[in-house]
């Protein structure tokens, strides 16, 4: 016998509706993770994620993968600088007009991805000519790589200041 509703509260003291106090799921992102630290942490992961993504993508270009090929618009291949350019003029814009921690979550995101996009093809960026399987384009993996350690350290170096000083606030 199931037993009567008298209120709105199951025994449990859950209630059907929503409950406003407790965060949307999409906000429990990295959780333990400030809202004012997620962006950035989420930036470093976009650009390591991306720069490895990318290499691997240019590779199975490289090596004439089926299905897999370069874009191009008129006969001209659109390098991906060009496109990190775009997402990085976007985040720009977003960030004059939107302050939310969920925004500024998004925005870390795709402001990382967009710096990785550029830095790959820094090399090119450079000399002004195609150097990305040539040794000079070693200089695009090598700074890559350290931003991907500096912010890194950065990070973990940072990562308790707040708490330690009595923020109250989980790092």
């Amino acid at each position: 016998m199931k037993p009567s509703k008298t209120s709105d509260r199951s025994q449990s003291g859950r209630t059907d509706r929503p409950r406003t106090d407790r965060p949307s799921p999409r906000l429990r992102l990295l959780p333990g993770i400030s809202s004012e630290r997620r962006g950035f942490v989420l930036a470093w992961w976009g650009f390591a994620l991306t720069f490895g993504g990318m290499r691997l993508l240019t590779w199975l270009i490289h090596i004439d993968v089926a299905g897999v090929g370069d874009i191009q618009a008129g006969g001209v291949h659109i390098h991906h600088y060009v496109w990190g350019i775009l997402l990085l003029a976007a985040v720009g814009a977003a960030g004059l007009v939107e302050r939310s921690a969920r925004a500024r979550a998004w925005m870390g995101l795709a402001y990382g991805v967009g710096l990785a996009l550029v830095l790959d093809e820094a090399a090119l960026l450079i000399s002004l000519e195609d150097v990305y399987w040539d040794t000079e384009g070693g200089v695009s993996i090598a700074l890559a790589i350290a931003v991907i350690a500096l912010a890194g350290s950065v990070l973990a170096v940072t990562r308790g200041r707040r708490a330690s000083r009595g923020g109250g606030g989980q790092e």
